[in-house]
């Protein structure tokens, strides 16, 4: 839908400067993000950490003439001539205003989704249920946020008949803005977990506050046995009809009368409305599937879905893989896997994930696309906007599978473009066996099969594998930036292949985030980064005299710790005629390990950098040795006056500007005063708070899978050298992980476990060098099943405390053969 410029100003009760005709079609708030600038309305947002006015310019250089700001750019009549600005007091609250004014041009079931867990899959499975017979527009992946929720409520356009929108909170008073913009018909509760309690005095204090969701909906489905929240809706009395579940009273809408688990399958048997029993199997066995299907089968039928259809289409229920994920490929490719289904929003959200990754050593982006199903769209409509996007995002190879995108060829603009009427078809093609150095984004509705393309494309590695977590990483960039002083920059730590997790993908994603400074031990490890296309700043923190050339070479920052290492570094930059190189003077206040000392080598230090030209101090810092523990508070306190007082002193010897660090992970939240310019972040930023050992959002996951079952019997021995001596009839699985790959062997002989579905299972006898023996006595498992060795369920720290060590020695050894999945929610 199009909305003049002029409506829009009025929606939103902007003030407006500039006169440009324009029509909006859609929402920016993140610069990076620009598709359609002619068309694009952006919206400044600030925080505490960014300022969205800042990326008008650019923004305008590239196009885009309509902005909502909260600030008329100075002179913007002269350097914008042509622009509109709609000044409001909050570009946030406009941004929800404008999503709220168009939702109220929609006279159509909206259903609003809120809960602490089983959202998405909510979501996703009405989806799957009701889209064969009606256009449904819902949220992009998971967004529910206070941004997230009006981008979605956006999408809603002339064709859709169902709205389906998450909405997710995470402290008091969030819910209202939401509400207003969902204005739900349908309000759906999952379920009142956990997640962000911290954040609320009492269950009942958020559970109230995720029910204001339900204010003035026709209809409220909730699971009735959750006792809080019957009294909290009880208290409320919001007049919608009840439409709640239950498995103890055959006085709700939606009795389920029996759960039936099998091996493969559950099936629920249920009485709706007081009506005729039925059933339906579900192809999953979890506890979380099981209600969810039946808080999906509760709407569906309350939408007119008969039972049989119900029963048809949850048999065939797909799992919900809301996670982007991005895999080494062969043939120097990369893949981007976003194949669970495929639809215009989310193609525009993966597309946009591939432009925004640095180029590769010039690997060129290849979509391979199927058939997009019920978008509402007439199919030239439709395979038009495809085309306009891909072009628009960067795509230089276009691939398409489906007889419908293959009737629709002519719509695609692209120069190089095949298509095929299967993806076997295209497997058995000279296009297929062609695929090399690019960057391929498989985006593909689940039908088409496009797990084949995934199986023969994905680099062979073992089953052992580390999955990577990249929205945890972010959110936990953010959780030490909201405690950060506004202006002060940061450091991210990637050394040590970033901390086991892969230090390119982690780079190009902090490089997407605007870090400040990416910071790697050695000069070869700053020198992958670049030729993998990051452009940020980089610091190496441990420069190797050899390796000076890499550094010129790269613009690689080096820090300086002595005199040594500085005259043999300023020879090297005067050889190469190099001026002004910037260096990072690391000053030791106590740890004794590398560094100037603060009183006796800082003024000849000054002295020696005022007689070149070759180098330029950019930053000088130093470590705490304790920030993590309150005991060394007064040693920390006797580090930080020594590094004030010589960092200080270089500071007044030159005219720039010396950027001064000594906060780390556990500094930045232990010693906020001492913030300074700069923060340098580590541990923190994989998900570990070195304060408590607390996970804060887990990053890595470590799985591996069940190899074979085997029984013992009492008294028999499992392992080398006898070690692991069975003293009751047992069941032993192998896993395909050993010592070779990064699993400790001290946590072999039960002294240490890993999860099998869930449950703990030990470490029998001696960890091979690429196999392990666990007990799963009593564990309902198979052969094929996963193992979780440290990961979201268990925390890696569970394994250094066994181990007796930190947290860093186990994420830093996970062997490289050990293949790294990326994902994005």
């Amino acid at each position: 839908m199009t909305y003049p410029i002029e409506r829009v100003a009025t929606l939103i009760g902007a003030q407006r400067q500039g006169n440009t005709e324009a029509h909006i079609s859609f929402v920016l708030t993140d610069s990076r993000s620009l598709c359609f600038p002619e068309e694009t309305l952006f919206f400044a947002l600030r925080s505490n950490r960014n300022d969205g006015h800042n990326y008008i310019p650019e923004l305008y250089r590239r196009g885009v003439r309509c902005f909502v700001v909260e600030e008329v750019p100075e002179r913007a009549a002269e350097l914008f001539g042509d622009a509109n600005f709609l000044c409001v007091s909050s570009t946030r609250q406009a941004l929800q205003q404008l999503a709220q004014r168009h939702r109220e041009a929609f006279d159509i079931p909206i259903v609003g989704i809120t809960g602490s867990n089983g959202k998405t899959m909510v979501k996703e499975w009405l989806y799957q249920l009701l889209s064969p017979q009606m256009v449904v527009t819902r949220s992009p992946r998971s967004y529910n946020s206070q941004i997230g929720v009006p981008l979605s409520v956006w999408l809603l356009n002339s064709h859709s008949q169902l709205g389906v929108f998450e909405s997710g909170i995470s402290q008091k008073g969030e819910m209202q803005a939401l509400h207003d913009i969902i204005k739900p018909t349908i309000a759906v509760l999952t379920n009142i977990g956990s997640a962000h309690e911290e954040n609320f005095s009492t269950p009942e204090e958020k559970c109230r506050e995720k029910l204001r969701l339900f204010e003035g909906a026709e209809v409220m489905v909730y699971n009735a046995d959750d006792a809080l929240v019957t009294h909290v809706l009880n208290e409320t009395n919001n007049g919608g009809q009840h439409l709640a579940w239950s498995t103890k009273s055959p006085d709700v809408a939606m009795f389920v009368t029996k759960i039936d688990k099998q091996p493969t399958h559950t099936t629920i048997h249920y009485i709706y409305k007081g009506g005729e029993p039925a059933s339906y199997s579900l192809p999953f066995i979890d506890e979380a599937s099981v209600c969810n299907s039946i808080i999906c089968a509760t709407v569906c039928r309350y939408l007119g879905l008969d039972a049989n259809t119900i029963g048809e289409r949850i048999s065939k229920l797909e799992p919900v893989a809301m996670r982007l994920e991005v895999k080494e490929g062969l043939n120097g490719c990369t893949l981007i896997n976003d194949s669970y289904n495929s639809d215009i929003n989310s193609l525009d959200i993966a597309l946009d994930f591939m432009n925004r990754r640095p180029d590769h050593n010039g690997q060129q982006r290849t979509l391979v696309l199927s058939d997009i199903l019920q978008s509402g769209l007439p199919d030239a409509e439709l395979y038009r906007e495809v085309s306009s996007l891909v072009e628009q995002r960067g795509v230089q190879k276009f691939i398409g599978i489906g007889p419908k995108i293959c009737a629709n060829k002519g719509c695609i603009a692209l120069a190089e473009q095949h298509f095929f009427a299967s993806v076997e078809e295209f497997i058995r093609s000279s296009v297929f066996k062609g695929l090399h150095n690019e960057v391929v984004l498989l985006k593909g509705a689940r039908s088409f099969g496009f797990d084949q393309l995934t199986e023969l494309m994905v680099k062979k590695v073992h089953e052992t594998t580390l999955e990577v977590n990249l929205n945890a990483m972010v959110d936990n960039l953010n959780y030490y930036r909201a405690m950060m002083h506004p202006n002060t920059k940061l450091v991210c730590m990637i050394k040590a292949d970033g901390y086991g997790a892969g230090a390119v993908e982690i780079a190009k994603t902090l490089q997407d985030h605007r870090a400040d400074y990416l910071a790697v031990a050695v000069a070869d490890e700053g020198a992958t980064l670049r030729r993998n296309g990051i452009t940020s700043n980089i610091m190496i923190m441990n420069p190797e005299m050899t390796a000076f050339k890499t550094m010129f070479d790269y613009d690689l920052e080096p820090e300086v710790y002595s005199f040594r290492l500085l005259e043999a570094l300023i020879k090297a930059a005067e050889k190469e005629g190099i001026t002004g190189f910037p260096v990072h003077i690391k000053l030791d206040t106590g740890m004794h390990r590398l560094g100037f000392d603060p009183e006796k080598d800082v003024p000849r230090l000054i002295e020696r950098l005022h007689n070149q030209n070759a180098l330029i101090p950019k930053s000088v810092f130093s470590h705490f040795v304790g920030s993590d523990a309150d005991q060394f508070d007064d040693f920390s306190q006797q580090q930080f006056e020594r590094f004030d007082m010589g960092s200080k002193m270089l500071q007044a010897a030159f005219e720039h500007h010396i950027l001064r660090h000594i906060d780390n992970s556990a500094g930045i939240e232990h010693f906020p005063q001492r913030q300074l310019d700069m923060c340098r972040l580590g541990l923190g930023l994989y998900g570990i708070n070195p304060r408590n050992n607390a996970i804060i959002n887990n990053v890595s996951t470590l799985r591996t899978t069940i190899l074979q079952l085997r029984e013992v019997k009492a008294g028999d021995t499992v392992g080398y050298s006898r070690r692991g001596t069975i003293d009751h009839d047992s069941v032993i699985a192998a896993i395909p992980i050993g010592y070779a790959d990064g699993l400790n062997r001290r946590l072999g002989n039960r002294n240490g476990y890993c999860l099998v579905n869930n449950q703990q299972a030990e470490y029998v006898g001696n960890i091979c060098m690429d196999v392990a023996m666990i007990d799963v006595t009593g564990i309902d498992c198979h052969e094929g099943d996963s193992v979780e060795i440290f990961g979201d369920n268990l925390p890696v720290t569970v394994l250094s405390d066994a181990l007796q060590t930190i947290p860093y020695e186990v994420l830093t050894g996970i062997s490289n053969r050990v293949n790294r999945v990326y994902f994005q929610d």
